[in-house]
């Protein structure tokens, strides 16, 4: 049967563009016939170790012909990187740095909330009775954020969120969305299943099966971000090694691990993916976020094929956007809420 393909909402040029899914066909086949008919295979391709050595195979040998055409392919810029004559492995190309003071320019409005990756962006939100419902498709509430954590469960049981899609050809350094203090850090340990839109409709809630660090910021601090509490999740998917903490005042200096109390400025390198393709997750209280028009707008967008409209049975579409970049503002009231859902309808 042939592939549905993929297709999304390009932001700085309204483009709608064909996503080149890499390794399709191979996450089809495990999705599909492995899933339903040999699950124990299932389930030791997508376990850590599993993940961790088709990474290894993939990442860690030099650069070949074949990637260094993949790089000009999905378009990666090396005049951008630091150091990109060292980028002479997969891996290495994969965790690079780049110079995002430079290349990623941030709002300046402090009430602004932005990208913590390069990625592809869906907004939701959790309310029946919001116009962006997206009840129980990508993610359990209850599951995402731990089922032992009350205290959060409740916080965000109606929450707005936003999920960040980062395909393997993407900076993989996630940034600060907000500036706010760190209230609660822990990790869930799970699974390592793939980010593959056709893999994500087919595994129910996936985000919320795979191993992933929760992060609680208070923005409602001095010099915070002034949108309540917003939780950060970062989940890893088939060949990713690690989360690694790496928060970093001043571009990637000295960096450290993130701990309840710290105060986090927006914008800068928080954490880093180790190889493959992952997912961040933003979820904020009810009524704190206003989410960009465009990415509102660019969801509902007809005749663009999205697997994920296929799969859910309603229009979500994406936006490729970049990483600092706005992707909403405070709602200082419920009724601001309610307003823009409206409009977004």
């Amino acid at each position: 049967m042939k592939a549905i393909p993929h297709q999304y909402v390009e932001r700085e040029t309204g483009r709608i563009c064909t996503e080149k899914l890499i390794g399709d066909k191979a996450i089809q086949l495990l999705y599909s016939v492995a899933r339903e008919k040999a699950p124990l295979v299932f389930r030791a391709l997508t376990s850590a170790r599993i993940s961790s050595l088709i990474a290894s195979a993939r990442y860690d040998s030099s650069v070949h012909d074949w990637t260094k055409v993949s790089m000009q392919r999905c378009g990666l810029d090396l005049s951008e990187c630091i150091d990109s004559q060292k980028l002479n492995t997969a891996r290495k190309i994969f965790e690079r740095k780049i110079r995002y003071w430079e290349y990623r320019p941030m709002p300046e409005d402090n009430g602004s909330v932005v990208s913590p990756a390069d990625a592809r962006c869906i907004v939701g939100s959790l309310r029946k009775t919001s116009r962006l419902f997206i009840k129980d498709k990508f993610f359990s509430l209850e599951e995402l954020v731990g089922t032992d954590k009350p205290k959060w469960i409740d916080a965000f049981l109606t929450a707005d969120f936003a999920i960040f899609r980062l395909t393997p050809e993407k900076y993989h350094y996630n940034h600060t969305p907000v500036a706010g203090q760190v209230v609660d850090i822990y990790e869930i340990p799970g699974g390592y299943h793939s980010c593959n839109p056709g893999a994500v409709v087919t595994v129910v809630t996936p985000f919320s099966k795979n191993k992933r660090v929760v992060t609680v910021i208070d923005t409602d601090v001095q010099n915070g971000t002034g949108v309540g509490l917003v939780a950060m999740i970062e989940i890893v998917a088939l060949m990713i090694g690690d989360i690694v903490q790496a928060y970093s005042e001043t571009r990637y200096e000295n960096p450290s691990h993130v701990t309840v109390g710290m105060f986090l400025n927006k914008g800068l390198p928080k954490s880093l993916y180790r190889p493959g393709s992952s997912t961040d997750v933003l979820l904020f209280q009810e009524g704190r976020i206003r989410f960009s028009e465009d990415l509102v707008r660019n969801m509902h967008l007809s005749g663009v094929h999205s697997r994920f409209s296929q799969g859910f049975g309603q229009p979500l579409v994406e936006t490729d956007l970049k990483v600092r970049s706005i992707v909403g503002t405070g709602a200082m009231t419920q009724g601001d809420a309610t307003a823009f859902d409206v409009a977004a309808g």
